[in-house]
């Protein structure tokens, strides 16, 4: 501060013509004597008052210090009512940043709000999230650790313990510390505390030789050489600690060593000082010194650049230098109030100050607008809670070769956008005290990696968690979900469970052996139809193949071939057009085949009935044309049926993702259940008449016997469809179009065999059968 006050008072750029003084209070480390200290500074020592009216302006305009935050917070809170200027360079505590309370409070040293938010930024860097807590007893270290734990919080990060250091060292409360440190699973300890709170707690884990922590130290205690010996290497070693900015002092070292005690009473500082460093005595008798009785008389002459000690080191000058910069800081805003231009001043009526009767609150208006940059290049100016802009050294406590702990600089902490501190650090420089040379691991659980979400576990911080693997259906991309995330309706979860992947789309395909096999069947099934119809053309004019009237044969086996060949229109990827055609072309093959048997049927019957002399006109009402024009009837109803079924509601393909959730079924929605159930329900009425007319003439005379076999086919068809309701209805997927392909090809195939395979058989292994007279021959011998 001496040194700061006399480089400005030979500046004649700042402040001209006005020289600054200062007094100097020693606070001892006691908030009684700092507050007093404040006090007089403000109010002046004298004991009697000549101005009863205690006018004129104060003894000095501006204070700084004091160095610890309690002290502070009593100084502010009355000097604050007269708005007296005072700028401290080493008190952190971010309740001074109440302008309400300290409305002429200032610092040229961050406030712990961003200490906080640059030591959680490092321990975000290194994925440290589960760490332990230790503060001191005192506004520095409670108001720290709340804002710690806030912004741990915020950060979803947890505080594994949390422990107040004891006031009068209380080694029962020491070792309990010490245990709660050595039973926690956080390999990451904060310490929030000065180096006078810290020692005895420092001393008893030397002790217990506890190893394996990695320490993270606060500001206050960071650049402490109390602890930098070779004793606290095994244990310290390798901390990580937020350091005020530190800076250079161009003239300082040879101002430091040109001081000579002073005489006077009043300035011992320097006398006692010097006793102690050189070890001798300025009174002629001696005196005792840390306990040893000395008796070198001191010159004041001693050369104090022989000397290696920290007080002409100014290499690492951080809380110096904040003095520094606070000495500047009320100087310039002294200049800046010096220099008001009546008329443009800041106060009322655009007045300026009184140069000759200054007030306190007028001094900190300027104070607020202070912005300069000190020899050292740090810009210094003040926000609006009076806190100076935040920057930080990061630093890394690495052995030296004689065993000790040296201190080196690893990276920076500066202010970004908004209140994020920016952490810019070279890990390859940073000295870590474990076997693998390298960053421990903090967590209370382990991430949880994609595909899994984390299941806090009851009672333990939002840290403590499991990982559950994410439900089928469901997705994490991220570490550490909290939720899985449900895919859209056309996808699913990958194995991994960390990606939707389309969905499989299942529907029969020709490539399926299921297709395959159904595709071959139904042309397998064509081919027979199209051999009989063969076998049919070339024996047309026999006996057997024009009994019954052939042209309805003819007409049977083609309606057959359709039904075969309709099963193709199941078989592939439904498309609007195969929806539409493959139940219409299904139903109407059906009763054209269904109405073809009727009729051969009802020919039985009326043939039977003509053979009778009762009966003799029955054939003249049911001739060839009747039998056309029955099926056509018959037949034009079903294709109404259809028609009517698709221009209301009409089939569609459909993607189903009821039937299995990691699939997608493409199905044909039917569109009408009252149009697919009435062209279900018309073929079941032909065939169930069919089945009733055929069981009846099933006793006529053998050279009748077709109608057995149309009884036996018509069985074989009802069994079939009855049997594939309940088999349609319980079948998933492709396999409910399976089955209905199945019903097809099996119905076809008992009508083809059960009606035309005992004509062929006669045909082609047993031509002597196939002729009038054989036939007419059985028919004499069964009357």
């Amino acid at each position: 501060m001496a040194f700061a006050v006399n480089e400005i008072n030979k500046n004649p750029n700042l402040l001209p013509n006005i020289t600054l003084g200062y007094h100097l209070y020693d606070n001892c480390v006691r908030l009684g004597i700092a507050f007093r200290a404040a006090i007089s500074l403000a109010s002046g020592t004298e004991e009697s008052f000549s101005n009863l009216n205690c006018t004129g302006p104060p003894p000095v305009i501006g204070i700084v210090g004091d160095p610890s935050s309690t002290p502070s917070i009593a100084i502010s809170n009355v000097l604050g009512l007269f708005r007296v200027p005072i700028v401290s360079h080493y008190a952190t505590c971010s309740c001074l940043s109440d302008r309400k309370k300290y409305p002429s409070f200032f610092r040229t040293i961050p406030s712990d709000a961003f200490q906080v938010r640059a030591m959680v930024q490092i321990l975000r860097h290194f994925g440290w999230t589960w760490v332990g807590l230790i503060y001191s007893d005192d506004d520095y270290g409670i108001y720290a650790a709340q804002l710690f734990q806030q912004e741990m919080q915020l950060f979803g990060h947890c505080v594994a313990f949390s422990e107040i250091l004891p006031h009068d060292n209380n080694l029962r409360d020491i070792q309990h510390i010490t245990g709660v440190i050595e039973a926690s699973t956080a390999r990451v300890v904060v310490v929030f505390s000065t180096s006078s709170f810290l020692i005895p707690l420092m001393e008893e884990v030397v002790l217990q030789n506890m190893t394996g922590r990695q320490w993270i130290a606060s500001e206050a205690w960071t650049t402490s050489p109390v602890y930098h010996t070779p004793r606290f290497l095994p244990i310290l070693g390798g901390t990580l600690g937020i350091a005020i900015r530190r800076g250079e002092i161009q003239g300082l070292r040879e101002f430091l060593l040109r001081l000579r005690p002073s005489n006077d009473q009043k300035n011992n500082i320097i006398r006692i000082f010097w006793e102690n460093m050189f070890r001798c005595s300025f009174e002629n008798g001696g005196r005792a010194i840390d306990g040893e009785q000395v008796k070198k008389l001191c010159t004041g002459q001693e050369d104090l650049s022989n000397t290696d000690t920290p007080y002409t080191d100014v290499s690492g000058l951080r809380a110096a230098y904040n003095v520094y910069k606070a000495v500047y800081a009320l100087a310039h805003a002294l200049h800046d109030l010096m220099q008001c231009e009546e008329g443009r001043g800041p106060f009322n009526w655009n007045s300026c100050a009184d140069k000759t009767n200054l007030k306190p609150w007028q001094l900190v208006h300027y104070l607020q607008k202070v912005n300069f940059t000190t020899g050292f290049g740090d810009h210094v100016s003040f926000d609006k809670n009076g806190d100076a802009l935040p920057i930080y050294d990061v630093l890394n406590w690495q052995p030296s070769s004689d065993g000790s702990i040296r201190i080196h600089t690893v990276g920076v902490v500066n202010k970004g956008a908004a209140t994020k501190m920016v952490l810019t650090l070279d890990d390859d420089s940073i000295y870590w005290n474990f076997e693998t040379k390298k960053p421990p691991r903090s967590v209370c659980s382990e991430s949880c990696p994609p595909g899994t979400r984390q299941a806090r576990r009851k009672g333990l911080p939002v840290c403590c968690f499991d990982c559950l693997s994410c439900g089928d259906g469901e997705i994490s991309n991220t570490t550490n979900a909290i939720e899985c995330t449900v895919c859209p309706d056309e996808f699913w979860s990958n194995p991994e469970k960390d990606q939707c992947v389309p969905k499989e789309v299942e529907f029969l395909s020709y490539e399926d052996p299921l297709g395959i096999s159904l595709t071959t069947a139904s042309l397998l099934g064509t081919c027979i139809c199209a051999l009989v119809m063969v076998i049919f053309a070339l024996h047309h004019n026999t006996p057997i193949v024009r009994a019954n009237n052939s042209e309805l044969s003819f007409l049977l086996l083609l309606s057959l071939k359709l039904c075969f060949l309709c099963v193709l229109l199941f078989i592939g990827q439904p498309q609007l057009w195969t929806c539409q055609l493959r139940h219409a072309v299904f139903g109407i093959s059906f009763v054209l085949c269904i109405s073809s048997i009727l009729v051969k049927t009802m020919v039985v019957i009326a043939v039977f009935k003509s053979s009778r002399p009762e009966g003799k006109g029955a054939m003249k009402w049911f001739g060839a044309a009747q039998q056309r024009c029955t099926v056509l009837v018959l037949t034009a109803l079903q294709v109404v049926i259809c028609a009517v079924w698709l221009s209301i509601a009409s089939p569609t393909p459909h993607k189903n993702n009821q039937y299995t959730r990691s699939k997608i079924v493409y199905e044909c929605a039917i569109g009408s259940v009252a149009g697919f159930s009435m062209l279900l329900g018309y073929i079941g009425l032909l065939a169930a008449v069919s089945f009733l007319l055929a069981f009846l003439a099933r006793n006529l005379p053998d050279n009748f016997n077709e109608a057995k076999f149309i009884t036996f086919s018509m069985l074989i068809f009802c069994a079939v469809w009855i049997a594939f309701v309940p088999a349609y209805v319980s079948s998933p997927g492709k396999y409910a179009v399976a089955v209905e392909i199945f019903a097809i090809l099996a119905s076809s195939f008992g009508l083809l065999v059960a009606i035309f395979a005992p004509k062929c058989y006669i045909i082609l292994l047993h031509p002597e059968r196939n002729t009038k007279n054989a036939i007419m021959g059985r028919e004499k011998q069964n009357k």
